[in-house]
């Protein structure tokens, strides 16, 4: 089985901190954020979470959900790609002697994450491994995950559960239709 890179599973954490199908978001406010950054041991801001900082991680959160979801077959919404994009292009990086994109030094410590998510999401994209990662096609769960399928065609977190619900309403739909 296809091991996911630390870049994917950076990414893919960052990704699945808003649950669509519990309705539930771990980076909600300015302390979610912090807790959650605190359990994955990054550094914190030493005052808090700023608002401004805490809306740029959202925005990027929803420009990389939308690009996910594109590889699955939506249609991404560009007002949320654009705005995650001003997010990254305030974010300054640095190309290593070994051509590697990395932080640049002297970001504050909130700022430094999203920088890193930057690095690890322009690494997938480079690799060409950014289309194995993906958002379930089920828009009730729409969680990301990484694709494991030799042929990259996985459209579903799970075939047992989102990928059934879809078969069992086209099938119903298509029942409904025969009447």
């Amino acid at each position: 089985m296809l091991e996911p890179p630390a870049s994917a599973v950076l990414v893919e954490a960052f990704v699945n901190t808003v649950d669509v199908e519990e309705a539930s978001d771990e980076i909600a406010t300015p302390a979610g954020l912090s807790a959650w950054m605190g359990k994955r041991g990054l550094p914190g801001a030493p005052g808090g979470i700023t608002a401004g900082v805490h809306a740029d991680y959202l925005a990027l959160r929803a420009g990389l959900r939308e690009e996910l979801g594109a590889h699955v077959g939506d249609t991404p919404d560009p007002e949320l790609l654009a705005a995650a994009d001003r997010v990254l292009a305030g974010h300054p990086l640095l190309v290593t002697a070994r051509g590697t994109l990395t932080p640049a030094p002297g970001l504050p410590p909130e700022r430094a994450y999203l920088a890193a998510l930057a690095v690890a999401w322009n690494e997938l994209v480079t690799t060409g491994d950014a289309a194995r990662l993906k958002r379930c096609a089920e828009h009730t769960c729409a969680w990301a995950f990484w694709d494991v399928s030799k042929n990259r065609s996985r459209r579903w977190c799970s075939m047992k559960v989102c990928g059934n619900r879809n078969k069992s309403r086209s099938y119903a739909s298509r029942k409904r239709q025969a009447v």
